[in-house]
């Protein structure tokens, strides 16, 4: 510049404080002949910006002359770092105070929770501007007296937007829904988050149908409304409602599509989600990475990978392959589905990992019974940066309990709780449980079960399932007895147990035993569930149940059945 003014300067030190440069700042300030009161405060601005607040007060000491301004840069501050202290003391020095300088102070205090300070602060100010008000009642809001700050608001000589939402607000906080309501419909100007945040609340209380009445009748509806309306109906299991809503949408976004999406899958109704993903991707709304997480986790509870693969390609196509929810659940849905191959491979071409990931890889190996493969994914996850979670250590003892690694499952039980701190869960006990009892050490597996009931944590039928099934592998009878009493007060309906406790007691010889389980089995109207198997064949799924002949192919699968029987024989 040819010509250089105070403005100028100022403007340039401004510029640099505000992205950091701190020393570059100072340059221009000790290079200026003729600095006025805004280049100082811009030096103090700066200093408390980037936390130095030794120089910044050193600033304000040299200053020739300082107006009000000045102080309340100090004050501010000081505030914000928390030296409530020491912007009292300079507070005190003031000569002239504006109502900045009131509001600041008074922040301050509330900051700390001082609050009868910040009170006293409020009623000693001269004049009071909207703000003033608002950061009262906002204190008060935070530390939940939001009573007085009710009367303070009705109080308030004028009031803003932020005066009405933030009242509004500090009542649902404190589940006063009903007057928030009533504020509401006292507001001048309605405001569409000021309604969907009482939407929230209402729905958050659980009272999910009267929040739908309340919505149907308020002509302030929107698509933000109705979406969280579905989400509470799908909170509470009422599918039906939900898609009701869906249904009824005169507008729809991209959000309200993934919840739903999401919503189906969650409640067992993966096909209708993936039927609305399907009419989604060809109407006029785009699709995102949560739409294809969502049907990706949709795709891994299916028996057929075709539509997994299909929405896979989907993925890449649509270039949201980088982003690492979206990976993760393509992992998740090949490793539940049995392609271990492709789950690798997915896990192994991302550019970074989250816990997420790591889990995904681990328990499914350990599902599929790849024990080993599954530990020596853990050892690798432990030279990361990340640190494992409760279902890392589910999959890593799954691994363990499905290859029967006993003494390796041992050491990963107590690693986990006195290396990573991990309180072991239900899920954890059941897994170590079921390794011990599998591969028959039994007293070890009622040590453990013993230790769970000591500790006051609830033995879920699934642990005691896993006892009665070990007992009666391994031929202990007397303890599968109790064992077995114990699951079916549990699960008074499991024909499964009954029939395990009928064969214990009929090895012991003991058969009107076995003939009681039989009766009570019987008088509770509790039959033995069939097996079922299913089998895809050209890309179509087929199912079969035991003592069922209801399949289509049923003459033609038994004919070629009794063909290979014979060849085998003859064989």
């Amino acid at each position: 510049m040819p010509e250089r003014d105070a403005f100028s300067y100022n403007t340039v030190i401004a510029g640099l404080m505000k992205f950091g440069d701190v020393d570059g700042a100072k340059g221009v300030f000790d290079r200026m002949r003729c600095k006025d009161v805004v280049t100082w405060n811009s030096m103090i601005s700066g200093y408390f910006q980037n936390g130095f607040m030794d120089e910044a007060l050193a600033v304000f000491g040299m200053m020739p002359f300082k107006d009000v301004i000045s102080w309340n840069l100090v004050i501010s501050g000081l505030v914000d770092m928390r030296e409530i202290g020491l912007a009292e003391e300079f507070f005190k020095e003031m000569s002239e105070r504006d109502v900045v300088s009131w509001t600041l102070m008074m922040s301050g205090f509330l900051s700390v929770g001082r609050i009868v300070e910040a009170r006293k602060c409020f009623d000693c100010m001269p004049m009071k501007d909207v703000q003033a008000w608002n950061t009262i009642i906002s204190g008060y809001i935070k530390e939940g007296h939001v009573h007085i700050a009710h009367v303070l608001f009705h109080k308030m000589p004028e009031r803003d937007w932020y005066s009405w939402n933030e009242m509004i607000n500090g009542l649902l906080t404190n589940q006063l829904i009903n007057d928030a309501m009533s504020l509401f419909r006292q507001m001048p100007q309605k405001c569409q988050r000021v309604w969907n945040s009482i939407v929230l609340a209402i729905l958050r209380s659980g009272l999910i149908n009267e929040c739908h009445a309340v919505i149907e009748k308020s002509p302030y509806q929107n698509v933000v409304s109705h979406t969280n309306l579905i989400i509470g109906y799908f909170s509470i299991g009422e599918v039906v409602n939900a898609v009701k809503v869906f249904n009824l949408m005169p507008t729809l976004d991209t959000t309200v599509c993934n919840v739903m999406i999401y919503g189906l899958g969650e409640s067992d109704h993966g096909e209708d989600g993936m039927k609305l993903f399907i009419r989604t991707k060809k109407g006029n709304l785009s699709l995102d990475e949560s739409s294809y997480t969502s049907v990706l986790t949709i795709c891994s509870n299916l028996p057929s990978l075709d539509l997994g693969k299909q929405t896979h390609a989907q993925v890449i196509k649509s270039g949201i392959n980088c982003f690492t929810p979206v990976s993760n659940a393509l992992v998740t849905m090949y490793a539940r589905c049995g392609d271990l191959d492709f789950a690798l491979l997915e896990f192994f071409s991302m550019s970074k990992h989250d816990i997420i990931s790591w889990n995904s890889i681990i328990c499914g190996l350990a599902y599929h019974g790849y024990g080993e493969k599954a530990l020596n994914m853990f050892k690798q996850m432990t030279l990361t940066n990340i640190i494992p979670n409760q279902i890392t250590f589910v999959g890593v003892l799954s691994a363990c309990s499905h290859t029967g690694l006993v003494k390796e499952g041992k050491y990963y039980f107590d690693i986990m709780r006195y290396e990573y701190l991990i309180k072991p869960t239900s899920e954890h006990y059941t897994c170590i449980i079921d390794l011990f009892s599998r591969f028959g050490v039994i007293d070890e597996a009622a040590g453990i079960l013993k230790k769970m009931i000591a500790d006051g944590i609830e033995v879920p039928a699934s642990v005691w399932g896993s006892m009665l099934g070990a007992c009666r592998l391994h031929k202990e009878y007397e303890l599968g007895k109790m064992v077995g009493e114990k699951m079916l007060e549990l699960e008074p309906s499991n024909s499964g147990a009954y029939m395990i406790l009928t064969e214990m007691h009929l090895h012991s010889e003991n058969k009107d035993k076995a003939a009681d389980i039989l009766v009570r089995m019987r008088d509770k109207g509790i039959k033995k569930q069939p097996g079922c198997s299913w089998i895809e064949v050209n890309g179509s799924g087929n199912a079969f149940v035991a003592g069922e002949n209801s399949h289509p192919d049923f003459p033609s699968i038994c004919l070629l059945l009794n063909l290979m029987r014979m060849a085998m024989d003859i064989g």
